[in-house]
Protein backbone atom coordinates (compact mmCIF):
# COMPACT_ATOMS: atom_id res chain seq x y z
CA UNK A 1 0.00 0.00 0.00
CA UNK A 2 1.33 3.17 -0.88
CA UNK A 3 2.00 5.77 2.35
CA UNK A 4 0.09 8.70 2.51
CA UNK A 5 1.63 11.92 1.61
CA UNK A 6 0.37 15.18 3.12
CA UNK A 7 1.52 17.71 1.07
CA UNK A 8 0.86 21.01 2.80
CA UNK A 9 1.87 21.93 6.34
CA UNK A 10 2.20 24.64 8.69
CA UNK A 11 5.86 25.94 10.11
CA UNK A 12 6.46 26.18 13.90
CA UNK A 13 6.39 30.21 13.64
CA UNK A 14 4.20 30.37 10.74
CA UNK A 15 0.24 30.88 10.67
CA UNK A 16 0.19 29.98 6.93
CA UNK A 17 0.15 26.98 4.91
CA UNK A 18 3.00 25.67 2.58
CA UNK A 19 2.71 23.17 0.09
CA UNK A 20 5.80 20.72 -0.68
CA UNK A 21 6.89 21.00 -4.69
CA UNK A 22 9.50 20.00 -6.98
CA UNK A 23 10.48 22.31 -9.74
CA UNK A 24 11.40 21.31 -13.43
CA UNK A 25 14.50 20.33 -12.43
CA UNK A 26 13.84 17.79 -9.69
CA UNK A 27 14.58 20.22 -6.75
CA UNK A 28 11.97 20.48 -3.94
CA UNK A 29 11.16 23.76 -2.56
CA UNK A 30 8.49 25.15 -0.39
CA UNK A 31 5.61 27.41 -1.60
CA UNK A 32 3.40 29.37 0.41
CA UNK A 33 -0.29 29.56 -0.36
CA UNK A 34 -1.29 32.69 1.91
CA UNK A 35 -3.61 31.57 3.91
CA UNK A 36 -3.95 29.99 7.66
CA UNK A 37 -7.20 27.95 6.91
CA UNK A 38 -6.66 24.46 5.96
CA UNK A 39 -9.53 24.08 3.23
CA UNK A 40 -8.73 27.20 1.33
CA UNK A 41 -4.98 25.91 1.43
CA UNK A 42 -6.16 22.24 0.05
CA UNK A 43 -7.93 24.07 -2.65
CA UNK A 44 -5.09 26.28 -3.40
CA UNK A 45 -2.66 22.98 -3.31
CA UNK A 46 -4.69 21.34 -5.43
CA UNK A 47 -3.75 22.54 -9.07
CA UNK A 48 0.01 22.83 -7.61
CA UNK A 49 0.46 19.33 -6.64
CA UNK A 50 -1.25 17.75 -9.62
CA UNK A 51 1.82 19.63 -12.28
CA UNK A 52 4.00 18.59 -9.38
CA UNK A 53 2.70 14.81 -10.28
CA UNK A 54 3.08 15.45 -13.67
CA UNK A 55 6.59 16.27 -13.59
CA UNK A 56 7.43 13.62 -11.27
CA UNK A 57 5.75 11.19 -13.92
CA UNK A 58 7.67 12.67 -16.38
CA UNK A 59 11.44 12.71 -14.86
CA UNK A 60 10.38 9.23 -13.62
CA UNK A 61 12.82 6.69 -15.94
CA UNK A 62 11.38 4.31 -17.89
CA UNK A 63 12.17 1.62 -21.07
CA UNK A 64 10.27 2.04 -24.35
CA UNK A 65 10.21 -0.73 -26.74
CA UNK A 66 11.78 0.33 -29.87
CA UNK A 67 12.38 -1.12 -33.59
CA UNK A 68 16.22 -1.35 -33.84
CA UNK A 69 17.30 -1.11 -37.70
CA UNK A 70 20.28 -2.81 -38.62
CA UNK A 71 21.54 -1.06 -41.43
CA UNK A 72 20.15 2.79 -41.97
CA UNK A 73 16.67 2.70 -44.03
CA UNK A 74 16.20 4.58 -47.73
CA UNK A 75 19.86 3.68 -48.64
CA UNK A 76 21.94 1.06 -50.84
CA UNK A 77 24.34 -0.70 -48.88
CA UNK A 78 27.53 -3.05 -50.68
CA UNK A 79 26.69 -6.01 -50.70
CA UNK A 80 29.25 -9.07 -50.11
CA UNK A 81 29.51 -10.33 -53.07
CA UNK A 82 29.55 -7.13 -54.94
CA UNK A 83 26.33 -7.15 -55.29
CA UNK A 84 23.94 -4.77 -53.16
CA UNK A 85 21.68 -4.79 -50.23
CA UNK A 86 18.27 -2.16 -50.11
CA UNK A 87 17.55 -1.23 -46.83
CA UNK A 88 13.86 -0.59 -46.31
CA UNK A 89 12.23 0.29 -42.46
CA UNK A 90 11.51 -2.94 -41.87
CA UNK A 91 13.46 -5.10 -44.79
CA UNK A 92 16.74 -5.78 -46.62
CA UNK A 93 16.25 -7.04 -49.68
CA UNK A 94 19.98 -8.21 -51.02
CA UNK A 95 20.59 -8.16 -55.02
CA UNK A 96 23.52 -10.38 -56.53
CA UNK A 97 25.31 -8.53 -59.42
CA UNK A 98 23.64 -10.10 -61.81
CA UNK A 99 20.61 -7.86 -60.69
CA UNK A 100 18.66 -10.85 -58.79
CA UNK A 101 17.09 -11.06 -55.21
CA UNK A 102 19.63 -13.16 -53.55
CA UNK A 103 17.26 -13.05 -50.25
CA UNK A 104 15.34 -10.78 -48.25
CA UNK A 105 15.68 -10.71 -43.68
CA UNK A 106 14.39 -8.11 -41.34
CA UNK A 107 16.12 -4.85 -40.90
CA UNK A 108 16.57 -5.34 -37.21
CA UNK A 109 14.65 -6.37 -34.31
CA UNK A 110 12.96 -5.13 -31.60
CA UNK A 111 15.13 -3.30 -28.52
CA UNK A 112 14.70 -1.45 -25.76
CA UNK A 113 15.45 1.69 -24.56
CA UNK A 114 15.72 4.46 -21.50
CA UNK A 115 14.12 7.52 -21.65
CA UNK A 116 14.80 9.15 -18.36
CA UNK A 117 16.00 13.02 -16.95
CA UNK A 118 19.06 11.46 -16.04
CA UNK A 119 20.68 9.57 -18.49
CA UNK A 120 22.66 7.19 -15.28
CA UNK A 121 20.01 6.55 -13.82
CA UNK A 122 17.07 3.44 -14.34
CA UNK A 123 14.87 2.69 -11.15
CA UNK A 124 17.60 4.03 -9.12
CA UNK A 125 20.43 1.69 -10.26
CA UNK A 126 23.07 3.27 -12.47
CA UNK A 127 23.38 1.84 -16.10
CA UNK A 128 27.33 1.93 -16.70
CA UNK A 129 26.43 1.06 -20.44
CA UNK A 130 24.38 4.03 -20.59
CA UNK A 131 26.19 6.94 -21.99
CA UNK A 132 23.44 9.38 -22.98
CA UNK A 133 19.60 9.39 -22.70
CA UNK A 134 18.12 7.82 -25.19
CA UNK A 135 21.03 5.46 -25.97
CA UNK A 136 19.71 2.05 -26.89
CA UNK A 137 20.20 -1.43 -25.11
CA UNK A 138 19.11 -4.81 -24.72
CA UNK A 139 16.85 -6.51 -21.83
CA UNK A 140 17.04 -4.50 -18.23
CA UNK A 141 18.53 -6.34 -15.68
CA UNK A 142 16.72 -6.87 -12.65
CA UNK A 143 18.13 -4.34 -10.03
CA UNK A 144 20.40 -5.31 -7.11
CA UNK A 145 20.60 -3.47 -4.05
CA UNK A 146 23.99 -3.13 -2.84
CA UNK A 147 25.31 -4.74 0.12
CA UNK A 148 25.92 -2.13 3.55
CA UNK A 149 30.10 -2.06 3.77
CA UNK A 150 32.00 -0.80 6.96
CA UNK A 151 32.10 2.48 5.58
CA UNK A 152 28.37 3.07 5.50
CA UNK A 153 28.37 1.90 9.24
CA UNK A 154 30.72 4.86 9.94
CA UNK A 155 28.60 6.86 7.58
CA UNK A 156 25.37 6.02 9.89
CA UNK A 157 27.26 6.60 12.83
CA UNK A 158 28.12 10.04 12.14
CA UNK A 159 25.30 11.10 11.24
CA UNK A 160 23.35 9.43 13.96
CA UNK A 161 25.67 11.30 16.60
CA UNK A 162 24.97 14.18 15.16
CA UNK A 163 21.36 14.06 15.31
CA UNK A 164 22.06 12.73 19.31
CA UNK A 165 23.63 15.78 20.22
CA UNK A 166 22.29 18.56 18.04
CA UNK A 167 24.30 19.58 15.34
CA UNK A 168 21.59 19.87 12.67
CA UNK A 169 21.94 16.37 11.15
CA UNK A 170 18.63 16.06 11.17
CA UNK A 171 15.59 16.37 8.93
CA UNK A 172 16.60 18.06 5.43
CA UNK A 173 20.85 17.68 5.98
CA UNK A 174 20.30 13.89 7.20
CA UNK A 175 18.71 13.77 3.52
CA UNK A 176 21.27 15.70 1.87
CA UNK A 177 24.56 14.26 3.51
CA UNK A 178 23.06 10.90 2.79
CA UNK A 179 22.61 11.69 -1.10
CA UNK A 180 26.18 12.88 -1.22
CA UNK A 181 27.40 9.51 0.57
CA UNK A 182 25.30 7.51 -2.25
CA UNK A 183 26.32 9.72 -5.13
CA UNK A 184 30.05 9.51 -4.19
CA UNK A 185 30.24 5.69 -3.31
CA UNK A 186 28.46 4.80 -7.16
CA UNK A 187 30.97 7.65 -8.39
CA UNK A 188 33.78 5.61 -6.96
CA UNK A 189 32.34 2.03 -7.40
CA UNK A 190 32.21 1.28 -3.88
CA UNK A 191 35.87 1.53 -3.50
CA UNK A 192 37.12 1.59 0.25
CA UNK A 193 37.27 4.96 1.93
CA UNK A 194 40.50 4.10 3.24
CA UNK A 195 42.06 3.83 -0.28
CA UNK A 196 40.38 6.94 -1.22
CA UNK A 197 42.31 10.24 -2.13
CA UNK A 198 41.38 13.74 -3.04
CA UNK A 199 41.42 12.37 -6.49
CA UNK A 200 38.26 10.35 -5.99
CA UNK A 201 36.89 13.27 -4.11
CA UNK A 202 37.06 15.61 -6.68
CA UNK A 203 34.56 13.06 -8.35
CA UNK A 204 31.94 14.94 -6.82
CA UNK A 205 33.14 18.19 -7.65
CA UNK A 206 33.31 17.14 -11.44
CA UNK A 207 30.15 15.89 -10.89
CA UNK A 208 28.40 18.64 -9.74
CA UNK A 209 30.61 21.58 -11.85
CA UNK A 210 28.36 19.46 -14.76
CA UNK A 211 25.15 20.30 -13.37
CA UNK A 212 25.72 23.95 -13.02
CA UNK A 213 26.74 24.08 -9.65
CA UNK A 214 28.24 27.35 -7.45
CA UNK A 215 31.41 26.54 -5.39
CA UNK A 216 30.00 27.75 -2.67
CA UNK A 217 27.11 25.03 -2.91
CA UNK A 218 29.48 22.18 -3.79
CA UNK A 219 31.40 23.33 -0.51
CA UNK A 220 28.34 23.02 1.52
CA UNK A 221 27.17 19.65 -0.08
CA UNK A 222 30.79 18.15 0.03
CA UNK A 223 31.57 19.58 3.72
CA UNK A 224 29.31 16.61 5.29
CA UNK A 225 31.74 13.95 3.90
CA UNK A 226 34.41 16.01 4.94
CA UNK A 227 33.32 15.92 8.46
CA UNK A 228 32.30 12.56 8.92
CA UNK A 229 35.52 11.51 7.75
CA UNK A 230 37.04 13.75 10.43
CA UNK A 231 34.48 12.29 12.81
CA UNK A 232 35.63 8.82 12.40
CA UNK A 233 39.23 9.58 12.51
CA UNK A 234 38.91 11.08 15.81
CA UNK A 235 36.83 8.19 17.27
CA UNK A 236 39.60 5.95 15.90
CA UNK A 237 37.71 3.69 13.18
CA UNK A 238 39.82 5.44 10.39
CA UNK A 239 43.75 5.95 10.73
CA UNK A 240 44.89 9.27 11.90
CA UNK A 241 47.58 9.13 9.18
CA UNK A 242 44.94 9.29 6.57
CA UNK A 243 44.31 12.01 4.10
CA UNK A 244 40.45 13.26 4.06
CA UNK A 245 39.80 12.70 0.38
CA UNK A 246 37.16 15.71 0.63
CA UNK A 247 39.55 18.45 2.44
CA UNK A 248 39.89 21.11 0.11
CA UNK A 249 38.65 19.51 -3.21
CA UNK A 250 35.87 22.84 -4.06
CA UNK A 251 38.28 25.26 -5.89
CA UNK A 252 38.32 28.77 -4.63
CA UNK A 253 35.98 31.63 -6.11
CA UNK A 254 38.08 33.79 -8.19
CA UNK A 255 37.85 37.84 -7.79
CA UNK A 256 35.73 38.17 -10.54
CA UNK A 257 33.03 35.23 -9.11
CA UNK A 258 33.34 36.62 -5.68
CA UNK A 259 32.36 40.27 -6.98
CA UNK A 260 29.52 38.57 -8.98
CA UNK A 261 28.29 36.86 -6.23
CA UNK A 262 28.96 39.80 -3.56
CA UNK A 263 25.32 40.56 -2.03
CA UNK A 264 23.76 43.81 -2.56
CA UNK A 265 22.34 45.88 0.24
CA UNK A 266 18.16 46.51 0.71
CA UNK A 267 17.85 50.13 -0.64
CA UNK A 268 15.16 52.82 1.18
CA UNK A 269 12.42 51.78 -0.99
CA UNK A 270 13.21 47.95 -0.29
CA UNK A 271 13.54 48.40 3.46
CA UNK A 272 9.89 50.28 3.19
CA UNK A 273 8.44 47.19 1.46
CA UNK A 274 9.74 44.78 3.72
CA UNK A 275 8.24 46.61 7.11
CA UNK A 276 5.50 47.67 5.29
CA UNK A 277 4.86 43.05 5.62
CA UNK A 278 6.20 42.30 8.00
CA UNK A 279 2.28 41.62 9.61
CA UNK A 280 2.78 38.44 7.33
CA UNK A 281 5.73 36.85 9.88
CA UNK A 282 5.45 35.66 13.29
CA UNK A 283 6.37 38.13 16.47
CA UNK A 284 9.39 36.20 16.70
CA UNK A 285 10.59 37.08 12.75
CA UNK A 286 9.13 40.02 13.21
CA UNK A 287 11.92 41.07 16.19
CA UNK A 288 14.67 39.05 14.18
CA UNK A 289 14.50 41.48 10.87
CA UNK A 290 14.04 44.81 13.05
CA UNK A 291 17.69 43.43 15.22
CA UNK A 292 19.07 42.56 11.84
CA UNK A 293 18.60 45.68 10.51
CA UNK A 294 18.79 47.88 13.14
CA UNK A 295 22.51 46.47 13.99
CA UNK A 296 23.80 44.91 11.12
CA UNK A 297 24.51 41.88 13.16
CA UNK A 298 25.32 37.99 11.38
CA UNK A 299 21.82 36.09 11.54
CA UNK A 300 23.72 33.30 13.77
CA UNK A 301 24.62 36.09 15.87
CA UNK A 302 21.29 37.06 16.48
CA UNK A 303 20.62 32.89 17.50
CA UNK A 304 23.29 33.31 20.15
CA UNK A 305 21.73 36.10 22.24
CA UNK A 306 20.54 34.02 25.15
CA UNK A 307 20.55 37.00 27.73
CA UNK A 308 21.61 41.49 27.94
CA UNK A 309 24.84 42.01 30.17
CA UNK A 310 23.95 43.97 33.56
CA UNK A 311 24.06 47.89 31.98
CA UNK A 312 24.10 49.50 35.97
CA UNK A 313 21.12 51.68 34.33
CA UNK A 314 23.04 52.11 31.23
CA UNK A 315 22.45 51.79 27.40
CA UNK A 316 21.07 47.99 26.93
CA UNK A 317 23.04 45.92 25.40
CA UNK A 318 24.00 41.98 24.38
CA UNK A 319 27.34 39.93 23.65
CA UNK A 320 27.76 38.31 20.05
CA UNK A 321 29.98 37.09 18.05
CA UNK A 322 33.14 34.26 18.03
CA UNK A 323 36.44 34.59 19.34
CA UNK A 324 37.90 32.65 16.35
CA UNK A 325 36.21 34.87 13.56
CA UNK A 326 37.86 38.09 15.75
CA UNK A 327 34.35 38.99 16.17
CA UNK A 328 33.25 38.65 20.13
CA UNK A 329 31.46 42.21 20.62
CA UNK A 330 29.22 44.04 22.50
CA UNK A 331 26.64 45.64 20.72
CA UNK A 332 24.06 47.89 21.91
CA UNK A 333 19.82 47.17 21.49
CA UNK A 334 19.00 50.19 19.33
CA UNK A 335 16.13 52.47 20.15
CA UNK A 336 14.55 51.26 17.24
CA UNK A 337 14.37 47.58 18.82
CA UNK A 338 13.52 48.61 22.60
CA UNK A 339 9.33 48.35 22.20
CA UNK A 340 9.73 44.98 20.40
CA UNK A 341 12.08 43.37 23.48
CA UNK A 342 11.16 41.37 26.99
CA UNK A 343 11.79 44.20 29.71
CA UNK A 344 14.78 41.78 30.28
CA UNK A 345 16.18 39.07 28.05
CA UNK A 346 16.59 35.67 30.71
CA UNK A 347 16.38 33.29 27.82
CA UNK A 348 17.41 33.00 23.99
CA UNK A 349 15.63 35.59 22.12
CA UNK A 350 15.13 33.32 19.29
CA UNK A 351 14.91 29.52 19.12
CA UNK A 352 15.12 26.92 15.91
CA UNK A 353 17.69 27.01 13.81
CA UNK A 354 19.28 30.09 11.91
CA UNK A 355 19.45 27.78 8.05
CA UNK A 356 15.47 27.71 9.10
CA UNK A 357 15.16 31.37 9.92
CA UNK A 358 17.17 32.23 6.09
CA UNK A 359 14.73 30.18 4.14
CA UNK A 360 11.76 31.91 5.73
CA UNK A 361 13.25 35.17 4.97
CA UNK A 362 13.80 34.26 1.47
CA UNK A 363 10.79 33.51 1.00
CA UNK A 364 9.17 36.13 2.62
CA UNK A 365 11.42 38.67 0.45
CA UNK A 366 10.67 36.90 -3.20
CA UNK A 367 6.92 36.22 -2.35
CA UNK A 368 5.42 38.79 0.03
CA UNK A 369 7.75 41.99 -1.01
CA UNK A 370 8.04 41.03 -4.45
CA UNK A 371 11.98 41.67 -4.17
CA UNK A 372 13.42 39.08 -7.48
CA UNK A 373 16.92 40.32 -7.39
CA UNK A 374 18.78 37.41 -6.34
CA UNK A 375 21.73 39.21 -4.79
CA UNK A 376 19.01 41.18 -2.37
CA UNK A 377 18.67 38.61 0.63
CA UNK A 378 18.73 38.65 4.23
CA UNK A 379 22.45 39.16 4.56
CA UNK A 380 21.64 42.32 2.44
CA UNK A 381 20.80 44.04 5.67
CA UNK A 382 24.18 44.08 7.25
CA UNK A 383 25.66 45.48 4.34
CA UNK A 384 22.74 48.32 4.66
CA UNK A 385 23.48 48.59 7.95
CA UNK A 386 27.29 49.44 7.16
CA UNK A 387 26.73 51.54 4.33
CA UNK A 388 24.45 53.72 6.68
CA UNK A 389 27.17 54.24 8.65
CA UNK A 390 29.93 55.08 5.93
CA UNK A 391 26.99 57.61 4.53
CA UNK A 392 27.56 59.28 8.02
CA UNK A 393 30.94 59.21 8.74
CA UNK A 394 31.28 56.64 11.56
CA UNK A 395 35.20 56.50 12.34
CA UNK A 396 35.97 53.18 11.11
CA UNK A 397 37.34 51.92 14.57
CA UNK A 398 33.90 51.99 15.78
CA UNK A 399 32.58 50.68 12.58
CA UNK A 400 34.93 47.56 13.64
CA UNK A 401 33.53 47.75 17.32
CA UNK A 402 29.95 47.22 16.06
CA UNK A 403 30.31 44.61 13.08
CA UNK A 404 33.19 42.86 14.41
CA UNK A 405 36.34 42.97 12.67
CA UNK A 406 36.70 41.42 8.95
CA UNK A 407 40.16 40.98 9.59
CA UNK A 408 42.62 40.34 12.15
CA UNK A 409 44.17 43.53 12.91
CA UNK A 410 47.04 43.94 15.84
CA UNK A 411 48.03 47.02 17.76
CA UNK A 412 44.37 47.97 18.98
CA UNK A 413 43.85 45.22 21.72
CA UNK A 414 44.41 46.76 24.84
CA UNK A 415 41.55 48.89 27.06
CA UNK A 416 38.13 47.61 27.11
CA UNK A 417 36.89 49.66 23.98
CA UNK A 418 34.37 52.40 23.14
CA UNK A 419 31.88 52.70 25.79
CA UNK A 420 28.28 51.36 25.58
CA UNK A 421 27.23 54.87 25.45
CA UNK A 422 29.25 55.90 22.65
CA UNK A 423 28.28 53.02 20.53
CA UNK A 424 24.53 53.46 21.19
CA UNK A 425 25.11 56.93 19.65
CA UNK A 426 25.76 55.30 16.36
CA UNK A 427 24.05 51.89 16.47
CA UNK A 428 20.87 54.10 16.84
CA UNK A 429 21.31 56.16 13.79
CA UNK A 430 21.76 52.72 11.54
CA UNK A 431 17.81 52.66 11.30
CA UNK A 432 16.15 55.10 9.15
CA UNK A 433 12.86 54.20 8.98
Amino acid sequence: MARKQDWIFQRPQSQNFYVRLRDENGRRFVQSLHTNDRREAEVKAGPLITEHKARLLAARPRVETVWQHKMEPGREHVGEDGGKIIATDKELIHIGHNGAIVKQEPNGGIAHRLVSRDPLTVYGVVQALLNAEGEEFGPVARPTVAAKTSDDVLFQTYIDSGARKGRGLDGYARKEAQVVWDLFRTLTEGKALEKCDRSDGRLLVKHYTAEGLSYPSMQKKIMWLSAMVQFSIDEKKLPDTMVNPFSGIVPQRTPQETHAAKRKPLDDADLKACKAKLGGLSESDQLLFRLLEGTGMRLSEAFQIKGEEPHNGGPRFVIVGNKTENSLRRVPLPKSVLPYLPAKIKRPLFEGLPSSASHRFTEFLRETVKITDPKKVLYSLRHRAKDRLRDLDCPEKISEALFGRDEVTTGDDYGKGFSIKKLKTWVDKISAL
